[in-house]
């Protein structure tokens, strides 16, 4: 793999540099209205390539911290509703215990069908 990249860099470089020979006329730019420079063809694609670049990697780097951001927010909502949960489990416990003593106090049924029957 690191053939293919130095590969890659190479043919870029030398691509760059035979570009560069082959396109030394002078070419005006425009910036705004009265703001203007003459620039050798190849110079000027070079520093447009180089902002571009650079406004790439900013875009790379922005779209980086935003999804660090998203990941952080997830992994909070994520623990509130694991404490939620548990919260829930335990409310669930206690209303089982108290069910289960209420059901304790009530006679049986064997009990109650007797005692009516005697009646």
């Amino acid at each position: 793999m690191r053939q293919l990249n130095f590969l890659l860099i190479f043919s870029f470089g030398l691509a760059t540099v035979m570009f560069t020979l082959e396109n030394t006329a002078p070419t005006t730019v425009h910036f705004l209205p009265g703001i203007t420079t003459t620039l050798p063809l190849a110079a000027m694609l070079l520093v447009v390539g180089g902002i571009g670049a650079t406004a790439a990697w900013v875009f790379a780097v922005w779209t980086g911290v935003v999804k660090q951001v998203e990941r952080l927010q997830e992994q909070t909502e994520r623990e509130a509703q694991q404490v939620r949960i548990q919260e829930l489990e335990d409310d669930l416990q206690r209303y089982r215990a108290a069910v289960d003593a209420q059901l304790g106090l009530l006679p049986a049924a064997g009990e109650s069908s007797a005692t009516s029957s005697d009646n």
